[in-house]
């Protein structure tokens, strides 16, 4: 594995590793927002609920950042992008968000930051097109609640089409490490889990 290559992931790593739900929130003098919450998790959801709309917006714009600019600027500044090193620069954002070094390894769910890194792939856009597919999937017309659960399918039913739609196996590679830490992060919650409900659009 080449230097580049190794400085990319630590950097991709890093700037996960910044929540922008603590440091929007202090600034709009909400910190700790999301101790308000049932989850618990410092994102975007709870930034926008328990914050405003611009602590969430910012929020929203820089957890998609911290995804997007280690995965693009390691494409167009590595002479020779490696397959195992381009899968671990994928994924090294989202797991600094959800063990984040500077907060005592306790993060987010990394859904934003999972989408700031499939877009860093662009102009290559099936990936990310394939996960936000996945979400509204499961949020519109096979309906799963709550939250916690839904985000389960979304990303497993996401992997399950990459691999369908024949992604390039990095990238599935970089999108499964993503999966087992979201999954990981989900099952280690300690947030009370309410019934899994499945409501198809058609029954009412």
């Amino acid at each position: 594995m080449t230097a580049v290559t190794i400085v990319f992931i630590i950097l991709g790593y890093m700037s996960g590793s910044v929540l922008y739900a603590n440091l929007f929130g202090s600034l709009f003098g909400k910190k700790e927002l999301y101790q308000n919450s049932a989850d618990k998790n410092p994102g975007t959801a709870n930034a926008y609920i328990y914050g405003g709309f611009w602590c969430g917006t910012l929020t929203l714009i820089f957890d998609l950042l911290k995804g997007f600019l280690p995965v693009f600027l390691y494409l167009q500044f590595a002479p020779e992008p490696e397959e195992w090193g381009l899968a671990l620069v994928i994924s090294a954002p989202v797991i600094g968000h959800i063990f984040p070094l500077f907060s005592k390894f306790h993060g987010g769910k990394g859904i934003a930051a999972t989408f700031g890194c499939l877009l860093g792939l662009f102009p290559y856009l099936k990936p990310v097109l394939t996960f936000a597919a996945a979400f509204v999937f499961f949020s519109v017309v096979v309906k799963i609640t709550p939250h916690y659960y839904r985000t389960i399918f979304a990303y497993l039913f996401a992997f399950a089409a990459m691999f369908v739609c024949k992604v390039f196996p990095v990238v599935g590679t970089g999108f499964l490490m993503i999966t087992a830490a979201v999954c990981t992060r989900l099952f280690l919650s300690k947030e009370e889990k309410e019934r899994l409900e499945v409501k198809p659009l058609w029954i009412r």
